[in-house]
């Protein structure tokens, strides 16, 4: 199910969400400047490396912070960043993504929620809150992948933790959605919020949780980062009332009816 508007009408205009969707949008297109030729000694190419000097490397940050991890101390040489650049990366990697659909579901999910979730918590409280959300993701993830050497990457997380806001703030919305059937036939149809973000939140759990039973590697995800959208969630729930103590309760839900 692709969401593409909701039945709740922003009072204000969302600067902050645009912002971070601008500035992903941005990053993506100059990735697009980035050499995509391995290089013969090291199998990897520019964007390669863009990825991991800026990407979130779970086993990085375990040796940074003492967490001691299994890796062979090589390969931590070879795959972290120089310096404190490391510790910018569970941010910098918010930013990241490996691909147009990558980039276009994570865009589409926070376009269409995450304006009214700002609206309820005012420009500079919602700016946090993403932040902190995409940190608590990053954060899950790496616990959850300590030995990885896989650069982290996209704003999934962040945007899980919209998602966690705007159930608790918008039980009642209805979202307007479209399913693809066939690649040019796509149904429309609208589901309560509840329903679409709660199904979305078990098959994060179902597929996390599947991948590790399907394997001993603690954290194997098939190159998802099933837990940092888990970790994100919970975040957005648990904070999210945090964000909104002092802010004007709004009038009563408003369902714009539009047309397909």
């Amino acid at each position: 199910m692709i969401p593409i508007s909701d039945s709740v009408r922003s009072r204000t205009t969302p600067y902050v969400n645009i912002a971070f969707i601008s500035i992903n949008i941005l990053v993506f297109l100059y990735q697009f400047t980035l050499g995509t030729f391995p290089d013969p000694r090291t199998f990897l190419s520019e964007l390669d490396l863009f990825f991991f000097d800026w990407g979130t490397i779970p086993a990085c940050l375990s040796d940074r912070f003492g967490f001691n991890p299994d890796t062979d101390p090589r390969a931590l040489a070879f795959v972290c960043p120089d310096g404190d650049r490391v510790l910018a990366t569970p941010i910098t990697s918010m930013f990241l993504h490996g691909g147009w659909l990558h980039l276009l579901g994570n865009m589409i999910f926070l376009w269409v929620f995450g304006d009214n979730v700002e609206d309820a918590m005012g420009h500079v409280r919602y700016a946090i809150f993403y932040i902190i959300v995409g940190l608590a993701a990053g954060a899950t993830h790496i616990f959850m992948n300590q030995n990885d050497i896989i650069p982290a990457i996209g704003a999934s997380g962040a945007v899980a933790g919209v998602l966690g806001a705007y159930l608790l703030l918008y039980p009642r919305a209805t979202v307007a959605a479209i399913l693809p059937i066939f690649i040019l036939f796509w149904v429309p149809f609208r589901v309560p919020a509840i329903l679409l973000i709660g199904f979305w939140f078990l098959l994060q759990l179902f597929n996390g949780f599947a991948a590790l039973a399907a394997t001993d590697v603690v954290g194997a995800g098939g190159g998802t980062a099933w837990f940092a959208h888990i970790g994100g969630f919970i975040a957005g729930l648990l904070l999210v009332r945090l964000f909104v103590i002092g802010m004007p309760r709004r009038a009563p839900l408003r369902v714009v009816n539009r047309r397909w």
